[in-house]
């Protein structure tokens, strides 16, 4: 009997918001399992240079490119160059995101439409344009980040929870559409990880002690605690696996 195989070898994978966090922990997981990687965020600063060059000492190839994904004309651009620079694309992980923390009548709608934008449309642009070159090519796998927030709602996150929700639905849609061309789509949930996004939380001893309390394993979790189930998703280790969302959150929801 052989073990699963877990190699990304000679894969082509686009990583939105790849620049940190957990972005940037699967684009490195990637690239030492053997992927080729593409990272992409809104704005070209030194942070996603640095990713792609460590993904260079690691022997693979890199391609940074800047795109807004809540804009059509700049997805099209991320997936024509890298398919200029690849010839394909294997892998999709649809990670860049935002949040906006407030209580639910006060919420802007400037913020609400940042938020849906970026969270959910970004997500639906980048799955349809790399989609379309999935379909080509008969082959693809699509990740996307979705959260705990998504099943289990929180005060004070309306459009946050509201898209994420629509992230896990867009992914069993996906599945099922795609499935013929030979292209799994699956999400991941994560729970109180430390990101930029919730560190105004656990960079406070008091509210970080109370969050712990509630997660069954005791801590809050590592960007790098996410790409253990990234690389099992994008591997063939999970090739029978789609339309999928799994949580990774410590126990918190349990």
């Amino acid at each position: 009997m052989s073990l699963p195989n877990f190699t990304l070898k000679d894969k082509v994978a686009i990583i939105t918001g790849g620049s940190k966090g957990i972005g940037r922990e699967i684009a490195l997981v990637f690239a030492e399992a053997g992927a080729d990687v593409v990272v992409s965020s809104r704005g070209l600063d030194s942070s996603l240079e640095d990713v792609a060059e460590e993904i260079r000492k690691l022997g693979q190839h890199s391609l940074v490119v800047t795109a807004d994904i809540r804009k059509k004309p700049d997805v099209d651009n991320l997936v024509q160059r890298t398919v200029d620079e690849f010839g394909v694309i294997d892998i999709l992980v649809n990670n860049a995101g935002v949040l906006v923390k407030v209580p639910f009548v006060e919420h802007s709608e400037e913020d609400w439409d940042r938020v849906m934008d970026t969270n959910l449309k970004g997500l639906y642009l980048c799955s349809q344009a790399v989609g379309k070159k999935m379909i080509e090519q008969q082959h693809g796998n699509i990740i996307n980040l979705a959260s705990m927030r998504g099943i289990g709602a929180s005060q004070e996150r309306a459009a946050y929870c509201a898209s994420k929700a629509g992230v896990i639905m867009l992914t069993r849609v996906m599945a099922l559409e795609f499935a013929r061309f030979n292209i799994r789509v699956n999400g991941i949930a994560p729970g109180w990880i430390k990101t930029k996004l919730n560190e105004h939380l656990w960079s406070d001893p008091n509210a970080r002690q109370q969050i712990e309390a509630e997660i069954p394993l005791g801590y809050l979790a590592e960007p790098r605690d996410i790409m253990g189930t990234a690389l099992f998703l994008a591997s063939e280790a999970s090739q029978y696996i789609t339309g999928q969302t799994i949580v990774v959150d410590g126990g918190f929801l349990a």
